[in-house]
């Protein structure tokens, strides 16, 4: 496919993604049914159109329109790309742009642009509760997130790790935010071909919620309950990080840990799972990474801005309030309850644990607000005492 046959194969699926379709579906059916399109161009395409979502209302505003042309033209205007060079009708181009489309991709735009990419009914609540972070992060959440990768620790160091994926043409350099973390360059598509991952050496993982879980220490012997396990990385980190810790994962839908013992294996870690609703009692230490908006991750789910709605997030916060409630009566009498979340709100973050901390009169050891100045995702992290 052409460069430009790519746009128009985005056009496409912002148009299915703007009638109600999610984001991976409209991709997935989209593929389907052009089976000649080989992998660079769906990755291309891919590209593309979270690209576009990211910065769906900016390039809206720039292109004059919500549907899939404008979108596509309004984001290469915003990236300083003539769109005319793109809607050339060549081939399998885009139709040239109509005097109309022309018109629209003239007028002025705001300079406070980047703002306008959050949830109208959320842009006031998160200026409050970023601050004077607002207008930069605001910014950088309409980037491509990058790949970051876990050095397994069982296995590897991050020097070792860094040579082995060389070795396959990854660029990997160590990132700040934790010291198992690394930052992937040229061949990050590769990761999952490549021989450090299929052996166990790394693990895909955000830099952030690798941060999350180094400022848990544990001890050799320690109980520890991941609750809400899901696919379980978390639970991979805290065995790496202390291998003699007993680790067990717990998440109410057992299929979402169903790939957890092969990972394990692939890492060399003990993870020991446990039943949907059978959780046990008496840990030392009891991690609830909860349900949320997920908003410090909508670089890498931009559609999931877009449809978050006021009523679910108020729905997710009184879930995160019960979870909480729950996740205490499983801490032995003076262990800890480590809370997280990939969120930017104060309403799921702060406020949140400032609320169980007065229910239950424990004490906040500590909490941290990471957002994507600092180069992961969004995510906050709080100990309690219980």
């Amino acid at each position: 496919m052409t460069p430009a046959a790519r746009y128009a194969a985005a056009i496409d699926i912002l148009d299915r993604i703007q009638s109600g379709e999610v984001a991976e579906r409209a991709l997935t059916n989209w593929a389907r049914s052009h089976r000649f399109a080989g992998s660079k161009d769906r990755a291309a395409i891919r590209d593309h159109v979270f690209d576009v979502l990211r910065c769906k209302a900016s390039a809206a505003l720039a292109g004059g329109g919500a549907a899939g042309r404008a979108l596509v033209a309004g984001l290469l205007r915003l990236r300083g790309v003539d769109p005319a060079t793109i809607f050339t009708g060549e081939g399998f181009a885009p139709d040239p742009l109509s005097e109309v489309e022309r018109a629209a991709l003239t007028h002025a735009l705001p300079d406070d642009i980047a703002q306008l990419d959050w949830p109208d009914w959320l842009r006031d609540q998160l200026a409050s509760d970023l601050g004077a972070d607002f207008d930069a992060i605001s910014e950088a959440m309409r980037a491509r997130a990058p790949v970051f990768l876990r050095v397994n620790l069982a296995k590897t160091d991050r020097e070792r790790a860094i040579a082995a994926l060389a070795k396959d043409g990854i660029e990997a350099t160590p990132h700040p935010l934790a010291a198992t973390a690394l930052e992937l360059g040229a061949g990050a598509r590769r990761i999952q071909q490549a021989a450090a991952y299929k052996d166990g050496l790394v693990e895909l993982q955000d830099a952030a919620s690798q941060a999350a879980i180094a400022s848990a220490p544990l001890g050799p012997g320690e109980r520890v309950l991941d609750y809400c396990a899901g696919g379980g990385g978390k639970s991979l980190a805290l065995a790496a990080a202390c291998p003699e810790a007993l680790i067990a994962a717990h998440d109410i839908d057992a299929g979402r840990m169903r790939d957890l013992p092969a990972r394990a294996k692939r890492a060399g870690a003990k993870v020991s799972l446990r039943a949907p609703g059978d959780p046990g009692t008496g840990y030392d230490l009891v991690l609830v990474d909860a349900p949320c908006s997920g908003s410090g991750t909508w670089r890498r789910t931009p559609d999931a801005k877009w449809r978050l709605s006021a009523a679910r997030l108020s729905e997710l916060v009184a879930l995160q309030s019960e979870i909480l409630d729950a996740a205490r009566g499983f801490v032995a009498p003076g262990g800890r309850l480590v809370y997280m979340t990939c969120s930017l709100l104060t309403v799921e973050n702060g406020a949140q644990i400032a609320n169980f901390a007065m229910r239950h009169g424990c004490e906040v050891l500590s909490q941290r607000q990471i957002t994507p100045l600092s180069g992961g995702d969004g995510f906050f992290v709080a100990h309690l005492q219980l």
